[in-house]
């Protein structure tokens, strides 16, 4: 819907048409967005039967799963920086992009080989490598493609269709399960050749500009560059101290399963409620935080997170209330705050170290999950899961209220 009628914004570095709110976005990104949606379609099928999967099915335990799940967020985030700046000295971000996500489609062919936990865990690391080496360059090329007053609404556009496939990737995992029982094996298979049409799509339709030729190639700036932009230093502090005490939606989704009872054959369908609020807010959230400040629409995301940590922790019935409550307070959380930290952080970042400053950033948030989700494991493993929640919740009411004391704008970080 968003798709630029001009054969010129196929390419990185065009600017779409200028002709009122609903104006046209760059091909590039639609191109990305269509990719990312194929692509999050195959990865929310595992990733919505995988709590269950490991901990009802192989018998991991809370904290394992924990150490799982900080894995699946973090483990990997050195490769982003490895990946954004061979992406950044080649100049061939699209080719840094398509092998993280061929890296991941071959992972969820080698979901069907394995069969203990931490054979799991090993190919969901590889799979998080996939994802790690893609997600900087991608996002350059969207935040490259055009003009630092529009990237918040690039982002969104770009998340709305992301997002779309968060939404049909658990549907299609439940319509599976429907049909197989505890057929997990068959969940795979469908999700690898959903995800090796994704590879097909970004070769064939996704462009960026050519590289300059050897030659007359400029080096990008020393990365220690990155150090001296106030405002970056600032976001990445922000990014992880907020990260630390990010609850994962898989340990949100695994708590409404147990206030619910609900069957197993349901759980997948319980992502797809957090991807539609996700899915209609990425845009009108990205066009918000253009206007209104992309840090302001930033914290406030995970003001929503903490509201949905509390409604959990709240003694309300366990029924539709509670879980329309806690699932559209999550998809707002996301739609304020996935695209809307890259958003912030590309107008700060010059083109030659455009993609690995965005790794760093996304590092630095990997990392503080990575940490937060071992901590609440071990939270859970120790005291139970409620007050494991409101260990977290706790944490990150204090973090919002630090930054907001102490954390103001900088020169040269983006309002």
């Amino acid at each position: 819907m968003y798709l630029s009628t001009s054969r010129a914004a196929d390419t990185a570095g065009d600017t779409p048409a200028r002709n009122g709110p609903l104006r046209a976005v760059p091909g590039t990104v639609f191109a990305l967005g269509l990719v990312s949606l194929i692509t999050d379609a195959s990865a929310e099928m595992v990733t919505a039967v995988l709590p269950l999967y490991l901990m009802a099915g192989l018998g991991m335990s809370p904290l394992a799963f924990g150490a799982l799940d900080g894995l699946h967020q973090g483990a990997t985030a050195l490769l982003r920086l490895a990946g954004g700046r061979i992406a950044d000295r080649t100049h061939r971000r699209k080719l840094v992009a398509g092998f993280g996500y061929a890296l991941s489609a071959a992972c969820k062919a080698a979901l069907l080989a394995v069969t203990t936990p931490w054979s799991v865990a090993a190919v969901l690391a590889a799979d998080r490598t996939g994802k790690g080496l893609r997600t900087a360059p991608r996002d350059a090329l969207i935040s490259l493609s055009c003009p630092p007053q529009d990237q918040g609404r690039a982002f969104g556009v770009h998340r709305a269709l992301d997002t779309a496939g968060a939404l049909l990737g658990p549907l299609a995992a439940f319509g599976v399960l429907w049909v197989v029982v505890d057929g997990y094996a068959a969940v795979f298979t469908v999700s690898c050749c959903i995800a090796v049409l994704g590879v097909v799509v970004l070769v064939l339709f996704v462009r960026e500009a050519p590289a300059p030729a050897p030659a007359t190639r400029t080096p990008p700036p020393p990365v220690r560059t990155l150090v001296r932009i106030p405002g970056l230093r600032r976001l990445c502090a922000t990014t992880a101290l907020l990260g630390l005490f990010t609850v994962g939606d898989a340990f949100l989704y695994l708590l409404l399963q147990r206030r619910l009872e609900l069957p197993a054959a349901y759980f997948p369908l319980l992502p797809v409620g957090t991807a539609a609020v996700f899915l209609l807010a990425a845009l009108p959230a990205g066009r918000a935080a253009d206007r209104l400040g992309r840090r302001r629409v930033f914290l406030g995301g995970h003001v929503l997170l903490l509201g949905a940590c509390l409604l959990l922790l709240a003694p309300v019935p366990a029924g539709a209330p509670l879980v329309l409550g806690v699932l559209s307070l999550l998809g707002l959380f996301y739609a304020a705050t996935d695209g809307v930290l890259m958003a912030a952080a590309g107008p700060l970042l010059p083109a030659g170290l455009r993609t690995t400053g965005l790794a760093v950033l996304q590092t630095a948030q990997a990392l503080a999950r990575f940490a937060g989700s071992l901590l609440f494991g071990a939270a859970w493993t120790l005291w139970g899961p409620g007050p494991a929640l409101g260990m977290a919740a706790g944490g990150l009411l204090l973090s919002l209220a630090a930054v907001a004391v102490f954390g103001g704008r900088e020169r040269g970080e983006p309002s």
